[in-house]
């Protein structure tokens, strides 16, 4: 597929984003823009809300990571479904009684603001951090595929793609969100399912003959339970991904700021369980496409692309069905994905994040009327300027597959997050508030040290994603040290 072929192919595709956007942000409002109104049906905003979850990472680097990892990736989506039901029945009940716009604002009526600042700061930058990922893994593809072909700089890729985003949520903010997620999901569902149907006809495989198949048989191990000091032991891997789910959904603004905009809290619980149960089948179909191209690459001879000198296999779906012959129609199939996977999760973060900085830090419902709308729209190009230099950053920066990145991130990010919400909501005390920053910054730096020494510190222990847990602990910890005494 040649690239001009696919720039046609990305306009036509933002050509439709921006009539969706026409006509849901007619009414530019903050109230549209951070709350869709609160008119949104629970049903298009779950069915939205897998492909916000997934997003070009998952459908890049989730089968690029089966070669190395097989399918224990699925004892850390086990976990997520448990950490759906804590959302549903512990968190929205908590945000829609408080009817708050910014979920950190729990903190303030909690804490105080100290508390609430910093749990908007970490937000903040792991929110950044995530979309800066997921973002940098399309704009990668985009650069390999098709603008190094023109010799134009990965810095301008990464400008046009912020910029796309920047235009079609100007104006409707979430209201815009919700629709085009739906669009952008059906789009990379229905790619990952057509892809798995190419390659197995590429290799002359019913569906019988891929599940049979003896080629992938050495992709398919999920549970290891063998060894508790290994990376990929079962219960880890649950726990962790449980809790990821709690904090990457239930206590980030992104993903609950979509929740906000149903009708009622019952419509709210309703969009997430339902959405939930979708991930565990989808992300099973994500898998089995990986051993698929891996299969069909060893068969065909095919190398895992290299970059800047690097093996990278995120690379490996686009290199298969853009440049292995396999006919335009899978290489339509998979671009159209990787967009709608890669901007389902990044229009939704330049909102969230455009949302949390106008109402955490900028304090803006309580500035004049007159001058809200404008504040709002500056801030969403001051993010926007902020997402272009972390991805550019990340080009010099990462070495590893993105998800995994991505997960061991929020691992240090979130922690405090999981700490402050789980505090508030399991315990009476109350703290020093004003000393609140000190102790998510020691358990920051304490996770991160304890993350990165070498297991033979430990006694061979490696850790994974339950650093996650670890950290939230010392910082739950923390706040009991600072609490006030009782009168």
């Amino acid at each position: 597929m040649e690239p001009i072929h696919i720039v046609l192919l990305i306009a036509l595709y933002f050509g439709l984003l921006l009539l969706i956007s026409y006509f849901t942000g007619k009414e530019d409002s903050n109230d549209a823009f951070f709350k869709a109104e609160g008119k949104s049906p629970w049903y298009i905003v779950a069915f939205g809300m897998v492909g916000a979850s997934l997003s070009g990472v998952t459908f890049i680097s989730v089968p690029g990571w089966v070669r190395d990892s097989q399918f224990s990736y699925m004892q850390v989506v086990a976990g997520y479904l448990f950490g759906y039901l804590v959302i549903s029945f512990v968190l929205l009940p908590i945000y829609y009684s408080l009817n708050v716009t910014s979920i950190y604002q729990y903190l303030n009526n909690r804490f105080g603001n100290v508390s609430y600042k910093t749990g908007a700061f970490f937000f903040f930058i792991s929110r950044v951090l995530g979309a800066s990922f997921r973002l940098f893994l399309v704009a990668t593809v985009l650069q390999y595929f098709v603008f190094e072909a023109w010799n134009i700089p990965f810095v301008v890729t990464v400008i046009l793609s912020i910029l796309l985003i920047w235009i079609y949520t100007s104006r409707g903010g979430i209201k815009t969100i919700v629709w085009t997620d739906t669009l952008q999901t059906l789009f990379m569902l229905g790619s990952v399912g057509i892809a798995i149907y190419f390659v197995s006809q590429e290799l002359n495989w019913t569906l019988n003959d891929f599940f049979t198949a003896p080629e992938l048989a050495p992709y398919t191990k999920t549970f290891h339970f063998d060894n508790f000091l290994e990376k990929d032991y079962f219960w880890k891997a649950f726990f962790g991904g449980m809790f990821i789910t709690i904090c990457m959904t239930g206590l980030d603004q992104d993903m609950m700021q979509k929740n906000l905009t149903c009708k009622s809290l019952k419509d709210a619980q309703k969009n997430v369980m339902s959405y939930s149960l979708v991930f565990i089948p989808v992300n099973i179909l994500f898998l089995f496409l990986g051993a698929l191209l891996f299969i069909y690459a060893e068969q065909n001879g095919i190398s895992v692309p290299v970059l800047d000198g690097k093996e990278k296999t995120d690379l490996l779906f686009p290199e298969i069905a853009l440049n292995a012959e396999m006919g335009i129609g899978l290489a339509i199939i998979f671009l159209l994905g990787l967009i709608a996977a890669a901007y389902s999760s990044a229009d939704s973060a330049l909102t969230s994040l455009t949302t949390s900085f106008c109402v955490d830090f900028l304090n803006i419902e309580k500035r004049e009327p007159s001058s809200q709308t404008s504040i709002r729209k500056r801030a969403h190009i001051l993010i926007s300027i902020l997402l272009v230099i972390v991805i550019i950053a990340f080009k010099y920066l990462l070495d590893s597959s993105v998800i995994d990145l991505l997960l061991k991130a929020a691992s240090y990010t979130y922690g405090p997050l999981l700490g402050l919400f789980a505090f508030g909501i399991f315990t009476k005390m109350q703290i020093k508030d004003h000393l609140v920053w000190i102790v998510a910054l020691v358990s920051v730096v304490t996770t991160f040290i304890l993350g990165n020494l070498p297991p033979e510190y430990l006694g061979g222990y490696v850790f994974n994603y339950e650093l996650l847990i670890v950290n939230g602990a010392i910082t739950f910890l923390g706040l009991i040290l600072i609490r006030t005494k009782q009168h």
